[in-house]
């Protein structure tokens, strides 16, 4: 006996979000530190270039950068799963807004980082990831309420 699963109106837009989040993982992984890892001539399975290589060859700052911005963008992606999991079971199409709206200021943020001078992550486009972090916190807030008030 096969059972049915009524998806809520806005699932799609969701799964579009998540996918959005894997190509900038992929991007920012292949793409972005691949590249600057195969300049720098940092070889795996270091994950960072030290201070003497950055120091004489500027490729090892420009790849420390992209690095460090794929990682941090890792360490924050659990979180933004939660939030946009929870805010998503009462409005998919706001968590997935939000959760696009993220990917987006993470573009910015990886962008930024990736010309050598770690100040330029804080720009126009990633800046928008911060109100919408404090967006999907108070939206999942929001949905527990709604779930286990009385």
């Amino acid at each position: 006996m096969s059972k049915t699963i009524v998806l809520p109106e806005g699932t799609g837009y969701l799964a579009g979000a998540f996918l959005s989040s894997a190509l900038l993982l992929v991007w920012q992984g292949m793409t972005v530190v691949g590249g600057a890892r195969k300049r720098s001539g940092v070889e795996y399975p270091r994950a960072y270039a030290e201070k003497a290589e950055m120091e004489a060859n500027p490729a090892a700052v420009l790849f420390n950068c992209a690095q460090r911005a794929h990682q941090n963008t890792l360490e924050n992606l659990p979180i933004i799963y939660v939030m946009t999991l929870i805010t998503a079971l009462q409005r998919p199409t706001l968590a997935a807004g939000a959760l696009g709206l993220w990917v987006v200021g993470r573009v910015g943020y990886t962008l930024g980082y990736v010309t050598g001078t770690a100040k330029r992550r804080t720009n126009v486009l990633s800046v928008v990831q911060y109100p919408v972090l404090i967006g999907l916190l108070g939206m999942s807030a929001w949905t527990i309420w709604d779930l286990v008030k009385v």
